[in-house]
């Protein structure tokens, strides 16, 4: 469903980026996820912490003829995809890239529909989460996003709060380096002397704090960067780089990453 243009202007935050994506500047095919017939890895083999850039959704809608809203609404149904797959697989944590500060660059009905498209997913997914224990956490700056997507967020993390089958972590109006610029000036405001920050102070004033750092991230879309995304947390993590457009992220295609993951050797430098 296409989405409904704004009769005024977004407010965005001041040190948002200009405007960018003109339509058109980055649609190609979408590319179909393979089918693999992945066994069920053993609790040992599998990462703790699986973190996802979901890439690919407006080229999916494009390839399709379609506009660019139902991209970003198919890509909500493969999340919801993905979350019962992952808590059927076992894997305890899983982060996703929603919405980056770098997209507040596209057009306001965009940035717009994205934030309605949040709202009503929280509004219908919830009590879905809650019953299949899935606790939800926000990463980024809160505090920027509209009145009432706010409190919506905070319902449903409330609600999710005894969820201990999945923590899922949603990345919205999130950066990897504004997140540490947030780190640096909670650490000096806290008044820690120099020499006592070390990498576990900064990961410990991290949106992350007290979580562990993710074993794998996967971004789909045939793209082969991170793109701002958790930049510090990634230092160690196996990058696996998928063709797939997100709308076309399924089971299998997770599957398929969980085991090239699996046949790894991670050897941290030594």
């Amino acid at each position: 469903m296409a989405q409904a243009p704004l009769d005024r202007p977004l407010a965005r935050p001041t040190d948002a980026p200009p405007l960018a994506h003109v339509p058109g500047d980055d649609a190609r095919p979408a590319i179909a996820a393979p089918a693999v017939d992945a066994p069920l890895l053993a609790r040992d083999e599998l990462p703790r912490h699986v973190a996802i850039i979901m890439d690919g959704n407006r080229r999916w809608a494009r390839a399709q003829g379609l506009p660019d809203f139902d991209g970003h609404a198919a890509g909500v149904e493969a999340v919801r995809a993905l979350l019962q797959h992952a808590v059927r697989r076992g894997v305890p944590m899983l982060t996703i890239y929603a919405f980056s500060r770098e997209n507040w660059a596209r057009s306001d009905d965009e940035v717009s529909g994205l934030f309605d498209l949040l709202g009503r997913a929280i509004a219908s997914e919830t009590d879905e989460l809650a019953a299949q224990g899935v606790r939800v956490k926000l990463l980024g700056r809160l505090d920027e996003l509209p009145a009432e997507t706010r409190s919506s967020i905070e319902g449903a993390l409330d609600r999710t709060a005894g969820g201990t089958r999945l923590h899922l972590n949603v990345a919205w109006n999130y950066a990897g380096r504004t997140e540490l610029v947030d780190a640096f000036r909670r650490i000096v405001a806290s008044g820690i002397p120099p020499d006592q920050v070390d990498e576990r102070a900064i990961s410990a004033a991290l949106y992350t704090g007290g979580l562990p750092d993710p074993d794998l991230v996967i971004r789909t879309g045939g793209e082969q960067r991170i793109s701002n995304f958790l930049i510090w947390q990634s230092a160690y993590a196996e990058l696996v780089f998928a063709e797939c457009l997100w709308p076309d992220f399924g089971p299998d295609a997770f599957d398929a990453a969980l085991l090239e993951f699996a046949r790894r050797t991670r050897r941290f430098g030594r």
